[in-house]
């Protein structure tokens, strides 16, 4: 989008069966079976594009994305290796790295709100959160598969300075993105009956 874009009158939503079939059967991948071909620099710029366009009261964009590729993936694995060694499980957190390493492509999403704004800071990271979402949708739509992840690197603080989390930022979610060799299963769905509530 352009300043020249700015103000331009946008198509209205006409039904479409294409994308409520796709809704239907989304499915999130288990981040470990993903493996290449991932999406090209292109598909990677044009997955980003998509995924910003999201909702954001007061547009104040308040997330980045850090783009992390195989490499930076296996030396950000090696450093935390000491890390999940202190954890309450260190088994598990060591074999849960095996997320970082395994796909081709990684976006981390980064919630960074805009502190002391009118708009509360839980609408900013809501906000964050919908970005996830709309990654793991474009990516869909580019024919790739998707997980989004957080693990305990998320929160725990060293793990953090290592991934370049900065002061009033969190983990909004790491999206995995690869290729699946195998259909993935459908998993329990909710009861959305139970779920919702009618006020005429």
């Amino acid at each position: 989008m352009t300043d020249a874009d700015l103000g331009a009158a946008l198509p209205l939503p006409v039904p479409s069966a294409e994308m409520q079939d796709r809704l239907a059967r989304r499915r999130s991948a288990s981040a470990q079976s993903l493996a290449a071909p991932g999406p090209t620099r292109a598909e990677i710029e044009r997955i980003l594009l998509l995924g910003a366009r999201t909702p954001d009261h007061g547009k104040l964009f308040p997330w980045r994305f850090v783009v992390l590729g195989p490499q930076s993936r296996a030396a950000l694995a090696a450093a935390l290796t000491p890390l999940a060694a202190r954890q309450s499980d260190p088994g598990k957190a060591a074999k849960v790295l095996s997320k970082l390493t395994a796909p081709p492509l990684t976006l981390l999403v980064l919630s960074a709100p805009v502190i002391g704004h009118k708009v509360p800071e839980w609408e900013q990271q809501l906000s964050a959160g919908a970005v996830c979402m709309n990654l793991e949708h474009a990516a869909n739509a580019l024919g790739y598969a998707a997980s989004w992840i957080t693990d305990w690197y998320s929160y725990d603080p060293e793990a953090l300075a290592l991934f370049g989390v900065g002061a009033g930022e969190r983990v909004a979610g790491f999206i995995h993105i690869g290729t699946l060799a195998e259909p993935p299963l459908e998993r329990p769905r909710p009861d959305v009956a139970a779920k919702t509530t009618w006020r005429d």
